[in-house]
């Protein structure tokens, strides 16, 4: 049964834990769990710290550990010194999560600890070669171990009265940019602040997908009306932010809908034979 006491007896069986935390929902219901079960002095909350990190999400983490009395640190990757992570192919997620791994590795072998990924059973339905680089260094998913999907995980957090419970899913600034574009400092800044003056604007659901001078916005359908009706302050934010033409996207927002052309699973199914 999918439970949090579930959750809690998978992580009672480490010795010592470092948990990767990108201050959403599913790292933040792991990195509290964890916290609770094994205590600061065995578990190790660390958030990675590059340009593909929103500022509003770094602050977040930060926040939330904060509050929720966590062991916690930013860890600096080197992900934009990898050329085949600017090259920005399928694979770019790959290469982002063993620039995280190669970060953390260190720490938890300082520690004897197993390094933690907030991996839910909804993901393994999705290209995401970065489930595969974290395998293959020994990393840990524990929420799909004990068979967490997206909505347990949303209904567990709701439960321990976390106020990220219900926050829409963000992914990191690199997957604003269609594959083959080079990812940079330059692009990845533009992207971030266009779209905190957005949520500023209180579209906290969103993204703003990068190409060349035109921004293409996603929001959920149910928040088109009112993106239209706010059109002008829209246009202005995102002109400000760098970009010559606005464009709004009517399918809505749809989280990881640039892998369309990639998914099959080819690399997940590895992932999920690895924990099998």
């Amino acid at each position: 049964m999918v439970t949090l006491d579930a959750l809690r007896r998978n992580l009672a069986d480490h010795r010592s834990v470092v948990v990767a935390f990108s201050g959403g929902v599913d790292s933040g219901l792991l990195a509290r769990v964890a916290h609770d079960t094994l205590g600061p002095e065995r578990c190790l909350v660390v958030t990675a710290v590059s340009p593909s990190l929103a500022g509003d999400e770094h602050r977040e983490c930060s926040r939330l550990a904060e509050e929720w009395g966590l062991n916690w640190m930013p860890v600096d990757t080197d992900e934009m010194e990898r050329a085949a992570y600017l090259r920005n192919d399928g694979d770019r997620c790959y290469h982002c999560k063993s620039a995280l791994l190669d970060a953390v590795g260190p720490l938890a072998v300082e520690r004897a600890a197993t390094v933690l990924l907030g991996v839910n059973v909804d993901d393994l339905g999705d290209h995401r070669p970065g489930q595969r680089a974290a395998a293959e260094r020994g990393a840990r998913f524990p929420l799909v171990e004990v068979g967490f999907t997206k909505a347990h995980i949303r209904d567990a957090a709701r439960q321990l009265g976390l106020s990220i419970w219900d926050k829409p899913a963000a992914a990191c600034l690199a997957s604003r940019l269609p594959y083959g574009t080079e990812v940079s400092v330059t692009l990845l800044s533009q992207v971030d602040r266009v779209e905190a003056a957005l949520h500023r604007l209180g579209f906290s659901a969103l993204r703003v997908r990068h190409y060349g001078d035109t921004a293409r916005i996603e929001v959920p359908l149910e928040s088109l009306p009112d993106l239209l009706e706010r059109r002008g302050a829209v246009v202005e934010a995102v002109k400000a932010g760098g970009y010559r033409y606005v464009t709004v996207d009517l399918e809505g927002l749809r989280s990881g809908n640039l892998n369309q052309a990639l998914a099959g699973g080819a690399g997940v199914a590895g992932v999920a034979g690895g924990r099998r």
